[in-house]
């Protein structure tokens, strides 16, 4: 059954629709970040999380106090100690089109419209699609390592992140603050993916889906040793509660942190316009398949922390960075056989039964097809 486009729904409509999405995001969310193992798409999120965003921009006084617009994240798992963070692991705004990126630099140009003389620069950098991580330093010595968790509690998985030979247990040089939290992503290469696959199919052991739930789901491991047989990786972009700047930009920041011993990507670079990030967003894209890694768009950032400051934050997001994602992933597989399968109401509803394939991190056997009339109507 279609959706009821968003302008045409009734006040109580659009009311029984943010109970309904409120309800299967947060399902979605505890598949994903406590479970590791999501059942839809990213593309299929993304759809569910801007049709909710879009009934509540045209009925804001129905907004619900478990929205999933204002929700980071999951609660934390089980059998884990918590850790409350001293700054919140936010989520980012989304950008789907060229469009929206023009739009993210020209409210950051409206907003500091006064200062004429202001020279804003931007980062751009891959979104590494991972498990997000923080690592407090104290003294350069890594103390504690939490997962987000629901952006204000996390998981103490320190033993593991231990583990991870891309984690200095002491930082590197020197000038580094007194207290730091380095914020990152754990990922899985689809090497390491591969072999891993191989190594649990000679034993009869499990099928793993895909890098990003692998990567999870070893971080999460009771035994440390399980999760350094993993080879996991880390790249490090940000941080969170610091007694002192690393540097007075991002792009610098985070070039110290590879001065004191983490790996961070070499495709982050510096740029002044729209289309100079769009265009790197681009370079980025057509690499996308040759990295060894999975990313799943691209981050910017306003490039001065001073300005970050100032243009301050929303609800659960910093208005300073965007994360322009890529096109829904596409792939082919061959159908099998069509089922018809009748709704509550009688309705008749063709669903192709596929050879497995993966798509966004996700194994699709089934799905709907849209009926004649549908089709029909298109016309």
């Amino acid at each position: 059954m279609s959706e009821k486009p968003v302008d045409a729904l009734t006040e109580s409509e659009a009311e029984a629709e943010l109970k309904r999405l409120a309800e299967e995001i947060a399902e979605h969310d505890r598949r994903y970040h406590t479970e590791d193992a999501p059942v839809i798409t990213d593309a299929e999120y993304d759809a569910l999380a801007r049709r909710n965003l879009a009934i509540e921009e045209r009925f804001p006084a129905l907004v619900r106090e478990d929205s999933p617009s204002l929700r980071v994240g999951a609660a934390p798992a089980e059998g884990f100690t918590k850790v409350r963070h001293a700054v919140p692991m936010l989520s980012l705004a989304k950008a789907y089109t060229d469009d929206d990126v023009t739009d993210f630099i020209e409210r950051g140009r409206r907003f500091f419209d006064r200062d004429k003389e202001l020279d804003i620069a931007f980062t751009a950098e891959p979104k590494i699609d991972g498990l997000s991580a923080s690592l407090r330093y104290e003294n350069g010595v890594f103390v504690q390592g939490a997962t987000r968790g629901n952006g204000a509690v996390g998981e103490d998985i320190t033993a593991n992140l231990k583990t991870i030979a891309d984690i200095p247990a002491k930082l590197k040089g020197s000038g580094w603050p007194e207290t730091i939290e380095i914020r990152g992503e754990v990922y899985m290469t689809y090497a390491e993916f591969e072999a891993l696959k191989q190594r649990s199919a000679a034993v009869g052991g499990q099928d793993y889906v895909n890098p990003r739930n692998t990567a999870a789901g070893s971080l999460r491991q009771k035994d440390p040793s399980v999760t350094a047989s993993r080879n996991l990786k880390f790249f490090a972009y940000a941080w969170g509660y610091t007694t002192a700047d690393p540097a007075p930009t991002q792009y610098d920041s985070v070039q110290k942190f590879a001065e004191w011993g983490f790996k961070i990507s070499p495709l982050m670079v510096r740029a002044k316009s729209a289309e100079e990030l769009i265009a790197h967003y681009h370079r980025i894209e057509e690499q996308r398949s040759a990295l060894g890694y999975d990313i799943d768009g691209v981050v910017y950032k306003v490039d001065q922390l001073e300005l970050q400051r100032r243009w301050g934050f929303v609800t659960g997001e910093p208005r300073w960075a965007v994360a322009h994602k890529f096109p829904a992933e596409q792939a082919m597989t061959t159908v099998e056989k069509i089922d018809i399968q009748v709704g509550r109401t009688g309705t008749l509803a063709p669903v192709a039964r596929l050879a497995p394939v993966t798509v966004g991190g996700v194994v699709v056997e089934n799905v709907t097809l849209h009926n004649e009339d549908y089709i029909k109507g298109l016309d």
